[in-house]
């Protein structure tokens, strides 16, 4: 077969893919722009130029692998991985780095900055994860892994997009039903349209249409300011500005962020590899974990502050027909839509309300995925590495709320001619006070560092399943040390502003419990070889 043939499940393939890619930008462009006031010029000329290279890099890759793994063994079905932006991250960036460095610096260029930061450190770990990834996941249960990756789908990716899609339920619901019935259900269309780029067409339209009940969703000026971004832009090198933002105090700060996306990543993309030999397509891990972290890196030194990764399902592209051209087609298409400025235009034309059911399906999938892919008894440790994630949702959003009210409260007493000034804080509330009806400390402390604290709490009731009690306290040692050091659960609020406190001895009391939480299990593993040695002796 010929590197440039294109079959029909090619073309299928590569509608899913695009799609899937397409949404990441739009959802990045409309996240960036919301939450970080990064002007749409901005994200045209610098951020898509930058993931453009990424996606350029990685999907014409491993197309070339696919198609040269066809030519060595002789075979005609052979289908690439797919990759694109790494949603968990694009997600876990935005929310934890780029928005709190933006609340606290008010400079959109500050937070993409810090996105840079955190995606160079990602990449890195992405490339030395190649060289390690097996010894990762070899000592690290796979439910501890799974459930936090969980819960950033389950709350911040899958709850979001649920709860818009039924903020606007005449313009969601549709397109949902459709992405089940092709994903879950697995229905064929008429004429093989994929289910993805129905789910589009049919958004867009009722997107149109919702003018006409009065809830209207595009916004006029919209497609004007979309045509004025249109134009080549040639991708800008960003050392400069990365190497501003890359200093220890900064890795320090996000290092709850980075090590453990970037160990998500790497296990992530193991575990995708491993599913595409399932399938019947081996490939060189070391290679393919290698590229996916250079693809990484070549996009962040050209302004792209959003990781890329080896995408689920390889299986579902196989049973569409798809064989090598699909990833290159999708990563030539993503590329021209980046460098010639499409992306506003696109965004004014398909909004996210149209496109948001396959992201909320990613969300679905990644979390269905924590259960199955484990033993099942172990699905207990997965819930327990849900539950930080929540917590982590839950102050974003009553943070969030105070900003709220304290803006009000300022208009107010603007208009009546204050002279003092008054302030609605998360800080005046006291420590241990019952809050809405939680007790707000405990949601702060749980959530900061939330990823890691999934990690080691998923990891403990793992081997208290197994019995295992000796792993179970090293993990609970792990514990202290982070929280020792304020890698877990340390805080300090100044006014609504929630600040990582990372010192010599950032408190005392995560520390005693996790260290007495190891105790215990020791002393259970003390007794339980005693109780062996007396049965022994009998």
């Amino acid at each position: 077969m010929n590197f440039f043939t294109i079959t029909r499940g090619d073309l299928d393939g590569f509608f899913g893919l695009m799609v899937d890619n397409l949404i990441q930008l739009l959802v990045l462009s409309a996240l960036c722009m919301g939450v970080c006031a990064f002007p749409l010029p901005f994200i045209t000329s610098v951020v898509l130029p930058g993931a453009a290279i990424s996606l350029l890099i990685g999907n014409v890759f491993y197309a070339w692998q696919a198609w040269k793994l066809g030519q060595r063994t002789n075979r005609t079905d052979v289908t690439a991985i797919p990759y694109g932006i790494n949603t968990v991250s694009l997600f876990a960036f935005i929310f934890f780095v780029m928005f709190p460095t933006y609340q606290a610096t008010g400079d959109y260029k500050e937070a993409w900055k810090a996105g840079l930061l955190v995606s160079f450190a990602s990449g890195l770990i992405e490339v030395l994860g190649s060289f390690v990834a097996a010894k990762i996941r070899k000592y690290t249960p796979r439910a501890a892994l799974l459930s936090a990756l969980a819960g950033i789908a389950l709350t911040f990716i899958s709850m979001d997009f649920l709860l818009r899609t039924f903020e606007r339920p005449m313009i969601a619901f549709i397109p949902l039903g459709i992405i089940l019935l092709q994903y879950f259900g697995k229905v064929r269309f008429p004429f093989g349209i994929p289910g993805g780029f129905l789910s589009i067409l049919v958004g867009v339209l009722l997107s149109y249409l919702s003018g006409f009940w009065g809830d209207p969703i595009y916004k006029d000026g919209g497609i004007q300011n979309g045509l004025e971004t249109l134009g080549f832009y040639f991708p800008q090198l960003s050392l400069t500005s990365l190497f501003e933002t890359l200093t220890y105090s900064n890795l320090q700060a996000y290092f709850s962020i980075i090590l453990p996306m970037g160990i998500f990543n790497v296990i992530g993309s193991l575990q995708n590899i491993e599913s595409a030999e399932a399938s019947g397509d081996s490939f060189d891990t070391k290679t393919s974990l290698l590229v996916n972290g250079v693809g990484t890196l070549a996009g962040t030194a050209f302004g792209s502050p959003f990781p890329t990764t080896i995408y689920i399902g390889h299986p579902g592209w196989k049973a569409l027909g798809a064989k090598h051209s699909y990833s290159m087609l999708s990563g030539v298409f993503m590329t021209i839509v980046s460098l010639f400025g499409l992306m506003g235009l696109i965004q004014a034309l398909i909004p996210v309300e149209a496109g948001m059911a396959i992201v909320l399906w990613i969300g679905i999938i990644i979390t269905s995925q924590a259960f199955q892919a484990i033993p099942k008894h172990h699905s207990p440790a997965v819930v327990v590495g849900l539950l930080p994630a929540f917590a982590g949702w839950a102050v974003l959003i009553i943070q969030n709320v105070f900003l709220f009210l304290d803006g009000k409260l300022q208009g107010i007493l603007q208009e009546l001619g204050a002279k003092q000034t008054y302030h609605f804080s998360l800080s005046d509330i006291p420590p241990h006070l019952p809050f809405l009806p939680y007790a707000l400390s405990g949601i702060l402390s749980l959530s900061q560092g939330f990823l890691i604290t999934s990690m080691i709490w998923a990891a403990m009731v793992v081997f208290i399943l197994e019995r295992e009690w000796l792993k179970a306290s090293v993990w609970a040692v792990i514990a202290a040390c982070l929280s020792m050091f304020g890698w877990i659960h340390a805080y300090e609020l100044k006014g609504n502003a929630i600040f990582n406190r990372f010192t010599e001895i950032a408190n005392w009391d995560f520390p005693i419990a996790y260290i007495s939480l190891a105790t215990l299990f020791l002393l259970i593993q003390f007794l339980g070889s005693k109780e062996k040695g007396e049965n022994l002796e009998h």
